[in-house]
C-alpha cells in the first residue's frame, strides 16, 4: 500500500511538471510573486514591480525625447534655430512673453540690449532739451533748421519708445516714470523759447497748455494716492493734443528769424508761421477739452464728503 501511494505521488508530480513546461505562464513579469521574510510572516505575497517601473521610465524617456524633437522641428519651421524651446532665440533675450519673433536687425545683432532701447530713446529725448536751448540761442546761420529737425526727431521718439515697449512687451518702472516727464519738459521748453521770441501771441496758448499740464499732473497724482489712477489715464483726446502740439511747435521752430530773406528756402519756411500758429491755438483748445474730461471723470471722488 505504501509503495502504491509512492508511485501515485511520483506520477502526479511528473504530470504537473510536464504540464507547467508545456503551457507558458500567462503572468506578467510585473506581478511576479516574491516572498520575503516579512511577507512570509504575514502570510502574504509581495509582487515585484521592477519590470513595470523600468518600462514606465523607458516610456517617459522616449516621450520626452519625442517632445524635444518636436519642439526643435517647430522652431525650425518658425524660422528659428534647432534649439529647444527653453533656449531663447537670437534677439529674444530679456524680451517679454508676448514679444514677436525677432526682425532683421535683432537677428543680425542679437547681443545688443534691445530690451533697453525704449528707455534709451527716452534718455535721448531728455538730452535733446539742453541741445535745443543751445541751438536756439546760438549764432549758427541755419539754426532754425537744426532746431526744427531736432525737435521733430525727439517728438518721434515719444511715439517710437512707447510702440517698441508695447510690441516687445518690455517695461521698466523708471521708463514709465520718465517718459511723460520727458515729453512735458521738452514741450514746455519749446513753448517758453517761442514765447520769448513772438511775445503774447505765443505766450497765451503756452500759458493755457502749461497750466493744464500742471493741473492734470496734480490730479493724477492725487487719484493715484487713492488707488484710482486708472480713472484719469491718458485717453484719445490727450494723444491728439500731444501730437498737435508737437507738430505746431516743430513748424514754429522751422520758421527762420533772420538770414537770406531773398532765398527760396527762406520764403518757403517763413510760410509755416501762420499754419503753425493756427495749429498751436487749436492745440490749446484741445488741451482744455481733454483736461475737462479728466476732471469730469474724477469729479465724483473730488466732491465726495469725508
Amino acid at each position: 500500500m505504501k509503495n502504491l501511494l509512492s508511485v501515485l505521488f511520483y506520477f502526479g508530480f511528473l504530470l504537473s511538471l510536464s504540464t507547467s513546461l508545456a503551457i507558458p505562464s500567462t503572468k506578467k513579469a510585473a506581478i511576479r510573486p516574491v516572498t520575503t521574510d516579512g511577507a512570509a510572516a504575514a502570510g502574504g505575497v509581495m509582487y515585484d514591480s521592477e519590470s513595470a517601473l523600468s518600462r514606465s521610465a523607458l516610456f517617459r524617456t522616449k516621450n520626452a525625447i519625442h517632445k524635444s524633437s518636436s519642439h526643435r522641428t517647430m522652431n525650425i519651421l518658425r524660422g528659428g534655430g534647432g534649439k529647444d524651446e527653453e533656449t531663447p532665440e537670437p534677439g529674444m533675450a530679456n524680451m517679454g512673453p508676448n514679444c514677436p519673433p525677432p526682425g532683421l536687425l535683432r537677428r543680425l545683432f542679437p547681443s545688443l540690449p534691445w530690451h533697453r532701447l525704449p528707455d534709451y530713446l527716452t534718455y535721448i529725448r531728455c538730452l535733446a532739451i539742453p541741445a535745443l536751448l543751445g541751438l536756439y540761442y546760438s549764432n549758427l546761420t541755419n539754426k532754425h533748421l537744426y532746431n526744427g529737425i531736432l525737435f521733430a526727431v525727439a517728438s518721434y521718439t515719444d511715439y517710437l519708445d512707447g510702440y517698441l515697449a508695447r510690441r516687445w512687451d518690455v517695461t521698466t518702472a523708471f521708463g514709465a516714470f520718465l517718459d511723460p516727464v520727458a515729453d512735458k519738459l521738452m514741450v514746455s521748453t519749446a513753448l517758453i523759447l517761442l514765447a520769448g521770441t513772438y511775445g503774447s501771441v505765443v505766450a497765451i496758448p503756452a500759458s493755457i497748455i502749461l497750466a493744464r499740464e500742471i493741473a492734470v499732473s496734480a490730479l493724477r497724482e492725487w487719484m493715484a494716492s487713492r488707488g484710482l489712477r486708472d480713472s484719469v489715464k491718458v485717453g484719445y483726446q490727450g494723444k491728439v493734443k500731444t501730437a498737435a502740439t508737437m507738430v505746431a511747435l516743430t513748424m514754429m521752430l522751422l520758421v527762420p528769424q533772420s538770414g537770406a530773406e531773398g532765398a527760396l528756402w527762406f520764403k518757403t519756411l517763413s510760410k509755416l508761421h501762420e499754419p503753425g500758429m493756427a495749429l498751436l491755438f487749436l492745440s490749446a483748445f484741445v488741451t482744455v477739452t481733454s483736461g475737462s474730461v479728466y476732471f469730469r471723470a474724477a469729479a465724483p471722488v473730488l466732491l465726495e464728503k469725508e
